[in-house]
Parts: structure tokens; sequence; C-alpha cells
């Protein structure tokens, strides 16, 4: 019986590997036929880009304004939301949250403790 599970934990351990690794070139695939142009994508090596059209086997990704470069599909990493994109690329948060009236009075101070006393060592001269 023992040796029955010795040989069987290897043959469950290739067997689900070989599954993992099929997803997720369906997802790869999937992916890559749902390219359209104006879509945002990352590469695989960390570029973020524009999709401005989508070849047989190339990808045009325009990396800045005018500027068009051409990539494999299995260049593309992922595909973007269109805020997500736009916070990358214009560096605004996409949860980012705007500073009410009343928070924006208040002055910014990491010297003081909770209660409003200065902090240890600190006079009221070096406020």
């Amino acid at each position: 019986m023992a040796n029955l599970i010795i040989l069987i934990l290897p043959i469950v351990a290739i067997f689900l590997m070989f599954r993992s690794q099929k997803k997720r070139q369906q997802q790869q695939a999937s992916m890559q036929a749902t390219l359209q142009p104006g879509a945002g994508v990352r590469t695989i090596g960390g570029m973020y880009a524009q999709v401005k059209a989508v070849n047989d086997e190339t990808v045009e990704l325009e990396i800045a304004p005018g500027v068009v470069t051409y990539y494999t599909k299995g260049a593309i990493a992922a595909v973007l939301e269109p805020l997500e994109y736009d916070a990358i690329i214009n560096g605004r948060p996409a949860d980012e949250e705007p500073i009410e009236a009343e928070d924006a009075d208040k002055p910014l101070s990491l010297a003081k403790d909770s209660d409003g006393a200065p902090a240890d060592g600190e006079t009221p001269e070096t406020k």
C-alpha cells in the first residue's frame, strides 16, 4: 500500500503541473485574441503602451505620441482596464479621493502627539 502511494503522488503532481500550464496558455491565447486598437497593454518587459493595430502575428504599439513599435503578440503580458491604464500613464491613483474642505485647512504635522502636545525633545521655539 505504501509503495502505491509513493508511485501515485508524483503522477498526480505532474498532472497538476501540466493542467496549470495548459490553463495559463489558454488564458494567454484568449487575451491575445481580445486585443483591440485603443486598448492599454503592458509588455513582458514592463512597458506600457496603447494598441494601434493588431496583425496576424504582430501588434503595433504606440509607446509615445507618434512613436509606433511592433511587437509579437506573445510579448503582451496583460491588457489593462481603461481606468487602470489612465492611472498608470497619468500618475493618478484610480482610488484617489478628493481632500475635503475641513481637512484642507488643517496643517500637516508629524511632530505632535495625538493629544496636541509637542513631541519629546521639542520646545515651542522649534515648532
